[in-house]
C-alpha cells in the first residue's frame, strides 16, 4: 500500500471549493484512495462528507493511501494538490 503525508495549503482547510476540487481529483484517479488526519480513522478521499468531517484545517497534516496501479503517482499527485491554496483558484 503506498502512503503519503500531505500539509493543507489552503487557508480555509478542506471545506467548500478546496474539498470539492480535491473530492474531483480523487474520483479520477481510478483507484480507491484514503485520507487521514492523525488520530483520526481514514475516510474515503471521494466522498465529500468525508473529507469535510475530517476537520482539516490550513496547516494540517494528512495521510493519504491507496492501492492498485499508479498508486505512487496518484498520492503524488494528490499530495501536491493538498499543498495548494485551493481557495485561490
Amino acid at each position: 500500500m503506498a502512503q503519503r503525508t500531505a500539509t493543507i495549503g489552503s487557508k480555509v482547510g478542506l471545506h467548500a471549493r478546496p474539498a470539492a476540487t480535491f473530492v474531483k481529483a480523487a474520483t479520477e484517479a481510478g483507484i480507491p484512495v484514503q485520507i487521514s488526519k492523525a488520530g483520526g480513522d481514514p475516510v474515503n478521499a471521494a466522498s465529500i462528507l468525508g473529507i469535510m468531517t475530517l476537520g482539516a484545517k490550513f496547516g494540517d497534516e494528512v495521510t493519504l493511501t491507496a492501492e492498485g496501479e499508479g498508486a505512487e503517482k496518484v498520492l503524488d499527485d494528490l499530495a501536491d494538490l493538498l499543498a495548494q491554496d485551493l481557495d485561490a483558484k
